[in-house]
């Protein structure tokens, strides 16, 4: 996995946040692509396209702008047996659309068992869209509004994991009309250095989306589960052993009769 060098910022963006819903739930309501078009901003639609023998589930989605609708592609890996009862999913994707801000990126999710409940986390870096505007652009704009609108769906899952008020009564204009709001704040946005409290103990929601601690040794894809880099957005193809000449079978020596045998 690659490693943030000395001296460089790390770009990727984190999202933490801590469910109070058994991991069943949470599991079903992030996997299932349906349930998780429902409640993830970043998305209008997932549609399934092809499993592969691996297990990795190909996919298209979509993002509706209303005069414009941005396309792509991606494959991801869902892994239950972790250490210690966590689960991993892994990753990637891209898109041909040049009105996509993002272009092609990788990333992880990870779901950590807690007393109470899930502490959920994603990590995820991706290439600007739009040329040159757009390497200008993301660090300004556009990776601060995906972090945010990142945020903003988790806690909008959350919402809908521990109390069931489905995530299209929970759209961004309601909170303002006095409905239930999702605040992006309720989220950490960097991983803690030091190591966590007690199960049990008191937690905060999140860090405000500005306070946190500061980012582990490597950076936020160091953390990504080793399936990551595993990962294709091409199936290769199956590998098969050289091909071995065809065995022959012993040549056993052939007795005919002699001339005159038959006739004794």
């Amino acid at each position: 996995m690659s490693r943030t060098p000395a001296g460089r910022r790390d770009r990727a963006l984190y999202v933490e946040i801590f469910i109070a819903a058994p991991m069943e739930r949470v599991w079903e309501l992030t996997q299932d692509p349906v349930q998780h078009a429902r409640w993830d901003g970043r998305f209008s639609a997932i549609r399934p396209t092809r499993l592969r023998a691996d297990g990795a589930q190909e996919f298209r989605y979509e993002l509706g702008l209303g005069v414009h609708t941005i396309r792509g592609t991606g494959v991801s890996l869902g892994e239950k047996r972790a250490k210690g009862g966590s689960r991993t999913s892994a990753l990637l994707f891209t898109t041909a659309d040049a009105l996509s801000p993002l272009g092609t990126g990788r990333g992880y999710w990870r779901y950590l068992p807690e007393r109470g409940g899930v502490r959920f986390i994603t990590g995820y870096d991706y290439a600007p869209g739009w040329g040159w505007l757009g390497r200008v652009l993301d660090p300004i704009v556009t990776r601060r509004f995906v972090w945010w609108l990142t945020a903003w769906s988790f806690d909008r899952l959350r919402i809908w994991a521990e109390s069931g008020i489905e995530p299209e009564r929970i759209g961004w204009w309601r909170g303002w009309l006095g409905g239930t709001r999702a605040r992006a704040a309720n989220c950490r946005s960097r991983p803690e250095r030091e190591p966590r409290a007690p199960a049990g103990a008191a937690r905060g929601r999140g860090d405000g989306g500005s306070h946190g601690v500061g980012p582990r040794v490597g950076g936020v894809m160091a953390d990504a589960p080793a399936a990551l880099a595993g990962l294709s957005l091409t199936d290769p193809p199956p590998t098969t052993p050289p091909h071995a000449p065809p065995s022959r079978r012993a040549e056993q020596p052939t007795t005919r009769p002699r001339t005159g045998d038959s006739e004794r």
